[in-house]
């Protein structure tokens, strides 16, 4: 994919979700922050429910911040809280691995938490751009040899990628996991990759000591995935080969929110677009009519998409900023470049709304007698969240530490969202404390994603999605519903 830096700033209103979705709110206890009342609420809803080189890539991707988990649905404030509908399909109490289990995978991550925790400030106090992550890189393939994975660096030609694995016995499935890395221009750990690196590191180590603990075959990978930052990583690896063999993939993000809440969001498919039109210069005053305008073929085009908004759904959303240029005032422009980012809920919608943009910048072209091209990076698919493996996280962090499970639509993109269309796969957020209006991408949240509350909050998250991957190597039957219900996904 290809954005500017410039660009990573660039955010895009939006309705309320509420009004949006048409989800129907609902209120909330005033001791909703408190432990003891998370767990009563998630008690009710139980029973209510039972190989190329680097320099190459550089090139070619551009500063999308998409992964924007956040919502307008919510002040940042826990006051301001309104609660998204509560995860529908939650399994039965027995529907989970026996405690025996869930005991070897806390007391890891209890053991491991204070140099996971130093890891997570180690990364954060070395933000890095995309495919530049070099600092974490080393750091998390060293952390992982020490412990026992088999590792390799710079995995699958890109320099910042590296793959951790480790298998016990003899066949069984493979588990994938996700640990991202990069920062944000200026702001640094805004998005809170420092979080989601750690946890995909203690995933792996606690479901690791669960295989060799009870003797179950399985192999657990974990990927060090560069560039989600609009480089498309994750894309990257998946096109390489990266998740082939993989039976599901797992990983978590931060967002603002309540105490003691996670969130099961879909997402936006996304498409960037670079438009550039080649005019014909004049002397603006002496012969303008020798000259075909450049910039009046981009400003017809902004236009024309400004007035196909009308005519779009209400959650689809078009996007887009004309190049600077620092052009001689009286000399007919030449040359303009466009970059727009498309999104639509679904990978089909977005193809059609793609086109339907494409068609204002030929049509501008063609009333100003420019050339025309057209540059469609590679897209980022919608999220597909397995629902039986959401449904057994949610049990999971609901039942041990009294967290709220939510879902509810959300504007963001991932390179995630590509991974999981190739395999059933689960990306829940969790909330964070950080300051009104301080969400996702805001110097604020960069803050809040190396505070203790983030930490343990992650730690929480890492301990339940750790319980629903080592499911998903050890239980036949729940891996035979996780299959059954991405199939019929497809």
């Amino acid at each position: 994919m290809s954005l500017d830096a410039s660009d990573a700033n660039h955010h895009s209103g939006c309705l309320p979700l509420r009004r949006l979705f048409k989800l129907k709110p609902q209120r909330v206890p005033k001791s909703f922050t408190k432990q003891a009342d998370s767990s009563r609420i998630c008690d009710q809803t139980r029973k209510a429910s039972r190989d190329d080189d680097i320099t190459d890539l550089t090139s070619r991707v551009f500063y999308d911040t998409c992964c924007d988990f956040g919502s307008s649905e919510f002040n940042t404030s826990a006051c301001q809280w309104e609660a998204p509908p509560v995860y529908s399909d939650l399994p039965s109490p027995s529907d989970s691995i026996c405690g025996a289990i869930r005991h070897t995978i806390e007391t890891v991550l209890d053991t491991l938490d204070s140099s996971l925790r130093l890891l997570s400030l180690q990364i954060h106090s070395h933000p890095e751009l995309m495919f530049e992550e070099i600092f974490a890189h080393n750091l998390l393939s060293d952390y992982m040899e020490s412990h026992g994975f088999s590792v390799t660096r710079h995995y699958l030609g890109l320099k910042t990628a590296w793959k951790a694995e480790y298998t016990h016995g003899k066949g069984g499935r493979t588990l994938g996991i996700n640990s991202e890395m990069d920062a944000l221009p200026e702001i640094g750990h805004a998005c809170g990759h420092n979080l989601i690196a750690i946890s995909g590191v203690g995933v792996a180590l606690a479901i690791k000591s669960a295989l060799e603990t009870h003797n179950v075959p399985g192999t657990v990978v974990l990927l060090g995935t560069p560039a989600e930052e609009g480089g498309g990583g994750k894309i990257i690896l998946l096109e390489r080969g990266a998740y082939k063999g993989m039976d599901a993939c797992l990983m978590c993000h931060p967002s603002p929110g309540p105490e003691l809440s996670s969130f099961v969001v879909s997402s936006l498919a996304m498409q960037s677009i670079d438009a550039e039109f080649f005019g014909q210069s004049a002397h603006a005053g002496n012969a303008p009519w020798e000259g075909a305008n450049a910039l009046d073929a981009a400003f017809l085009s902004y236009s024309s998409v400004s007035v196909l908004r009308q005519q779009i759904k209400p959650d689809h959303r078009i996007n887009g900023v004309i190049n600077g240029s620092e052009r001689a005032v009286n000399v007919i422009p030449d040359y303009a470049k466009m970059r727009w980012y498309v999104r639509a809920p679904t990978r089909d919608q977005l193809t059609q709304l793609t086109e339907r943009v494409s068609a204002c910048f030929e049509g501008a072209a063609l009333a100003t007698s420019c050339r025309l091209k057209i540059t469609k990076n590679t897209p980022y698919y919608d999220l597909r969240q397995n629902s039986i493996l959401a449904s057994a996280f949610s049990h999971a962090i609901c039942q041990e530490s009294g967290v709220n499970v939510g879902q509810y639509p959300s504007g963001a993109s991932t390179d995630f969202g590509n991974v999981s269309y190739v395999l059933p796969s689960l990306h829940p957020a969790f909330a964070i404390p950080t300051r009104p209006n301080g969400g996702n991408h805001s110097p604020a949240f960069a803050d809040s994603a190396r505070t203790t509350e983030a930490h343990k909050a992650c730690m929480i998250t890492t301990k339940a999605l750790a319980c629903t991957g080592f499911r998903v190597l050890q239980d036949n039957e729940f891996f035979m519903r996780v299959r059954e219900v991405f199939e019929a996904s497809m």
